[in-house]
């Protein structure tokens, strides 16, 4: 990694108490961004290295007058690739929409954004289309996990930049899209913090789309803190710190059932591990047995919403594109061809069907927690290589976080591993709408975790 992560509440501080400038804090995001030895060239498809500079001039500017400003007034954002920014197309990771007419406005996270005074520092590459939960673009390059990068491990995805932008210094949080895991799987990987809010909770205007159904706008930073500092940006709310919760109070159920399958022995012993920590601090820990999680992947067996929604937005991009696509992202969406209407209400009244038995059953738990995904990041060059390695890495990754984008729930992936070694996250879902309460119990579980030695926290 270049530099120390700093939380956003550390840089809130010294921007406030004149310790450090928002230009150089954006300088020093940038240097990071663009060091030919580094990974920038690979994290990002475009650096704004002028307008971001000239944002953080105006915010020093307005802090001097003694203007009021707010909590993301000054500090380096990252934005996927999939968001709209006036003026320029937007290539979703993809060199098929090289062609494609410049965006007319910015999309709505972008331009709330930019009200706050957020400078963002430039757009972060993506799995091509956010197709795949491994973060292996074969156009742009792939971005190395921070973890053991002399030897080339993925990042995930798709919000594969994302993660790397804020491992290596290049923003202080990330903003990305959540379909099937894609916050949550880089943040697993990458030892961060990943929030998949509630769908809707924030706006997609002016992003484009993988599958409404699924789709989430959502956030990868240091702590659930600086995720829950965000929330309050991208809703419109007062800024807020997240209250103590006694963790003695809190009913946490294990889910059950395959996300427990197949775990790799680093994962397995890290996930019990921090399910004792919580045990030992108090918490009421009991194993949930959903009984129709079985049936999700049964429901979804041709493909799912990703694949029906996502063929029906490129299919005419398709008639003059396909050889413009990675081949193993065109494969999956090609499923979406032999979806019948029939088969998609089919799969609508499952959903709803299944969602209300998952609301009924969080009724008698605060949060679920499971392994966010079952294995360490794998090697870039063993699934570049091979297709079958590919296609099962890629389902092992999407796996459980997949669960709670059916669900439209919502979820963090924490980190839960020791200093030095593999990061492992530690999922943390409630029903929809509950994104608040998650962010306050994701914030006692995580400083739970801290003390005994997991979960560092960032200064």
């Amino acid at each position: 990694m270049k530099m120390a992560m700093r939380t956003l509440a550390s840089r809130m501080r010294l921007l406030a108490q004149r310790e450090q400038s928002s230009v150089n804090m954006t300088a020093e995001a940038l240097a990071a961004a663009t060091d030919p030895a580094g990974e920038g060239k690979r994290t990002f498809t475009r650096v704004y290295e002028e307008q971001a500079i000239a944002t953080a001039e105006q915010v020093d500017q307005r802090r001097a007058n003694g203007e009021s400003l707010g909590p993301l007034a000054g500090i380096p954002v990252s934005i996927k690739d999939l968001f709209d920014v006036k003026g320029e197309a937007t290539l979703a990771g993809s060199i098929a929409l090289s062609d494609a007419s410049p965006a007319e406005e910015d999309a709505a996270v972008v331009a709330r954004l930019r009200s706050t005074g957020a400078v963002i520092v430039g757009r972060t590459n993506m799995t091509e289309f956010a197709y795949s939960g491994l973060g292996i673009n074969p156009h742009y390059g792939t971005p190395l996990n921070p973890w053991d990068r002399q030897v080339g491990r993925i990042p995930g995805g798709s919000s594969s930049g994302s993660a790397i932008s804020v491992t290596d210094g290049m923003a202080a949080v990330a903003i990305g899209t959540d379909t099937g895991g894609s916050v949550r799987i880089p943040a697993a990987l990458c030892g961060l913090t990943g929030f998949k809010p509630t769908m809707r909770r924030f706006s997609t205007a002016g992003v484009l789309p993988l599958s409404p159904a699924l789709d989430s706008v959502g956030v990868i930073a240091p702590t659930v803190q600086c995720c829950a500092t965000v929330d309050s940006i991208l809703t419109a709310s007062p800024a807020r710190l997240l209250a103590d919760i006694d963790i003695r109070t809190l009913r946490i159920g294990v889910l059950q059932g395959y996300v427990l399958d197949g775990l790799d022995p680093h994962v397995a012993r890290h996930f019990s591990d921090a399910v004792s920590v919580l045990e030992k601090a108090g918490a009421m820990v009991f194993d949930v047995d959903f009984a129709e999680l079985s049936q999700i992947p049964e429901v979804n067996a041709q493909g799912g919403f990703a694949a029906v929604e996502s063929y029906a937005w490129h299919q005419h991009l398709l008639e003059r594109f396909a050889g413009r696509y990675d081949p193993r992202v065109l494969s999956r969406i090609l499923r979406g061809r032999a979806i019948t209407e029939q088969t998609h209400d089919e799969l609508l009244a499952a959903r709803r069907r299944i969602v209300m038995a998952a609301n009924q059953q969080f009724v008698n738990t605060d949060v679920w927690i499971l392994p966010t995904v079952p294995l360490v990041a794998p090697l870039v060059a063993d699934l570049v290589n091979d297709d079958n390695a590919y296609y099962a890495a890629n389902a092992a990754m999407l796996r459980n976080p997949s669960v709670f984008n059916f669900l439209d729930a919502c979820a963090l992936s924490v980190p839960c591993h020791l200093p030095g070694e593999a990061p492992v996250g530690l999922m943390v879902a409630a029903p929809g709408g509950a994104d608040e309460h998650l962010l306050r119990v994701g914030t006692a579980i995580e400083k739970t975790l801290a003390h005994a030695g997991r979960a560092i926290v960032p200064d």
